[in-house]
């Protein structure tokens, strides 16, 4: 018989919060060879990650590369918790915490945030339930992948649907699927590349990099390269970019086969040749800096762009708690939850009176 999640000392007066679940893919609980072996076990035996029949995989997974990868990413993870913090975790706290306080702004009813991730803590589970916890009774889930990908996005369906299918009392829910387009999000990452430009002097290049993919997965559906194409296309718009001031390219490879193409790293290592020796890197489907903002692209890349022959490389740190993310996603939370927002705060002031059935 199957165990449900309940809350036994709910209120039961119709004040049905709305709750807010932001969701990332998370980091190790520390620079240990331990935990990162569990991040990277939880990560890589997703079927949505690798989709490689079981049997085939999970051997593969569990005799060879979870024996030694995480041996040779230890270093790097140490370098990114020398503050004794994963900066994911730390920055996706301050993103929460200023949207929430944005929120508590635009409406009249609180608003709790929460932060879940995938692979790591604090789970879904535990975020979801400290939602209810609080109150809530409809949930909106918010991805933080601009660009919907069955490998991110999609896994966030299925890790939220777990939860609620063991709740005895599951919210009511929404989910923001995608805010590739959204004329907020282009804004604020525009304002971000702007800043720094501004701050340090314009390149001879923007490059947008973006997580990769193998490309059958979108071969067979998948929208996400065109929409990493349509923000990037945007995005150099709102910058007033001509053509040849700006490319795309792909990184984090992950094993073999065909993956999303050109490679970030081929491409910094060509500029030079081109005769272009100063470029700028920005990450736009990265909400949140992460390895592979801070190590593979700052440390990894940059040092390949210069052996090439480059002289400069920028990186462009995430959008992270920037205001104008955090004002970005509070509009976007306000569209998505229309009509729950405004119908909590009148049934908590009493506008709703209850019908007593005269029968």
């Amino acid at each position: 018989m199957p165990q449900f999640l309940g809350t036994p000392g709910f209120p039961h007066d119709g004040n049905e919060r709305v709750g807010v679940l932001l969701v990332n893919s998370g980091s190790p609980d520390s620079a240990s060879v331990r935990d990162i072996r569990r991040f990277l076990g939880s990560l890589l035996s997703d079927p949505r990650v690798v989709e490689l029949p079981r049997w085939l995989w999970l051997p593969i997974l569990h005799g060879l590369i979870l024996p030694i990868r995480p041996l040779r990413s230890a270093r790097k993870y140490r370098e990114m918790f020398a503050a004794g913090r994963s900066p994911l975790l730390s920055l996706s706290e301050s993103l929460r915490a200023g949207l929430e306080s944005e929120l508590a702004q635009r409406v009249a009813s609180p608003v709790p945030v929460a932060i879940g991730m995938l692979y790591s803590s604090p789970s879904i589970e535990s975020a979801i339930l400290g939602l209810i916890d609080s109150g809530a009774r409809r949930l909106l889930v918010v991805p933080l992948f601009p660009q919907y990908c069955g490998v991110t996005t999609g896994a966030v369906y299925d890790k939220v649907a777990g939860v609620l299918g063991r709740l005895r009392w599951a919210p009511e829910l929404r989910y923001i699927a995608d805010y590739h387009d959204d004329d907020g999000y282009i804004e604020a990452l525009r304002a971000s590349i702007a800043a720094h430009w501004a701050a340090h002097g314009r390149t001879g290049h923007l490059l947008l990099s973006w997580h990769g993919v193998p490309s059958a997965y979108c071969d067979k559906g998948d929208p996400y390269h065109k929409r990493c194409h349509a923000t990037a296309q945007q995005l150099a718009d709102a910058l007033r970019l001509h053509d040849g001031e700006w490319s795309v390219a792909f990184q984090s490879r992950f094993g073999g086969g065909s993956w999303l193409r050109p490679y970030t790293e081929e491409v910094l290592e060509s500029l030079p040749a081109r005769g272009v020796h100063t470029a700028t890197v920005a990450c736009p489907g990265f909400a949140i800096d992460c390895l592979e903002t801070l190590e593979e692209i700052e440390v990894e890349d940059r040092a390949r762009f210069l052996r090439a022959g480059g002289t400069r490389l920028d990186y462009v740190a995430a959008l992270n708690a920037r205001p104008e993310h955090v004002q970005a996603l509070s509009r976007l939370v306000a569209l998505h939850t229309r009509g729950w927002i405004g119908a909590a705060a009148a049934r908590a002031a009493g506008a709703f009176p209850r019908v007593v059935s005269s029968s």
